[in-house]
């Protein structure tokens, strides 16, 4: 469960920790996205070397491939990809907004058509439950409806009332050993709706507590509102959880708006078409800029990519289409969130949390194309 350990007087930013099946997690904390039992191009060993504490997977995707009756054979999800730290899934809540095209939203749950062959999935919350039961994830997610952001008003409120029912439904499903469920908010940038959609949820009594329907195609400017409309709403002792959530910069005003958790395709999705993260915003590690440039991604990065390669050799194996330049900028944005979420929690533990978040704000420039990215399902 959660313990609170210490907020900043700046802000709401809170330095806490998190107890789970496998493992003490350290909050906040960022979880790469393995959607697919896998980080891409990322292995379990490198993930630990670089201090990953939790994982994200996907039951929507993982009950198409491999099956569930695989993942039950393998012993669960942990023991299938040979990772022995906590996992979060995601309920497949998601894919109702993602995969709008191929599905129906019922009383009782969705109809989806699979994405690859078109074969019938129904999940519901006694689905989405029984599979995360079988996936053996620590942290479970509810299965909620997820509309997108420029939904009408009637639209959003029929979805709040089918994210509460279905709430109350998971809430009552027999669940792993150990495993911790999430509820999780909706509402759009309602602020009634959000009030009432948190309200039911808390009063249920979940293990934590995520903000939903961010990250969902609109300008960040709502995306904080959202949060900032839930956050008051949510118990100060329990874990909270921004979904899909998003570049550095949006990260680090996350934690001054009290979040706790976050999780996003980013650090991969960037890397495949060659873009780096760096304390100055990102660039483009292909352009011929550094085509004879001999010095590491960022200076000071410790991250097995920067300690052993230049810009010079990375932007040739990725002009070259050599899977190593793709699986070392993986290597890369992934240390590097990570490192920023380390640095934020000795910020926080040392009070200068509030130092920390001007300066990152200052020299962290985004482009348009990353943010035009954040949140994409992998």
């Amino acid at each position: 469960m959660f313990e609170l350990l210490q907020t900043d007087p700046a802000s709401k930013a809170r330095l806490g920790r998190l107890a789970t099946a496998h493992g003490v997690i350290e909050t906040p904390v960022f979880m790469p996205v393995g959607t697919q039992a896998s980080v891409k191009a990322l292995d379990p060993r490198e993930l630990r070397e670089m201090g990953t504490q939790i994982i994200l997977g996907n039951t929507y995707h993982l009950s198409i491939r491999p099956g569930l009756e695989i993942l039950r054979a393998a012993g669960g999800l942990h023991r299938f990809m040979n990772w022995t730290g906590p996992i979060l899934t995601d309920s497949g809540g998601f894919q109702v907004f993602s995969l709008a095209k191929i599905r129906k939203v019922k009383a009782h749950g969705v109809e989806f058509q699979s994405h690859l062959d078109g074969s019938p999935l129904f999940l519901g919350p006694q689905e989405a439950m029984a599979a995360q039961r079988d996936l053996g994830a620590d942290v479970a997610m509810v299965f909620d409806e997820c509309p997108p952001h420029h939904a009408p008003p009637k639209e959003q409120r029929l979805a709040v009332e089918r994210t509460i029912r279905w709430a109350r439904e998971c809430r009552e499903q027999p669940r792993a050993a150990g495993q911790l469920v999430f509820g999780i908010v909706q509402g759009g940038v309602n602020p009634a709706l959000r009030e009432e959609c948190a309200k039911a949820l808390v009063a249920m009594g979940f293990d934590g507590y995520a903000i939903g329907g961010v990250s969902v195609g609109e300008p960040e400017p709502e995306m904080m509102k959202a949060v900032d409309i839930t956050e008051p709403f949510l118990p100060p002792g329990q874990a909270r959880y921004a979904m899909g959530l998003g570049t550095p910069a949006q990260i680090v005003e996350l934690v001054a708006r009290g979040v706790d958790m976050f999780d996003c395709v980013l650090p991969t999705r960037v890397a495949r078409n060659g873009t780096a993260f760096t304390r100055r915003g990102t660039f483009a590690i292909k352009g011929g800029a550094v085509k004879a440039d001999f010095g590491p991604i960022e200076e000071g990065c410790a991250c097995f990519a920067c300690a052993n390669f230049s810009r010079a050799y990375i932007r040739h194996l990725l002009n070259v289409n050599e899977i190593l330049g793709l699986r070392l900028v993986s290597i890369h944005n992934s240390h590097f969130y990570l490192q920023v979420m380390r640095e934020i929690r000795a910020h926080l533990a040392a009070g200068s949390f509030a130092d920390f978040r001007r300066e990152f704000a200052a020299r962290y420039v985004p482009t348009r194309r990353v943010l035009a990215a954040r949140a994409l399902a992998e």
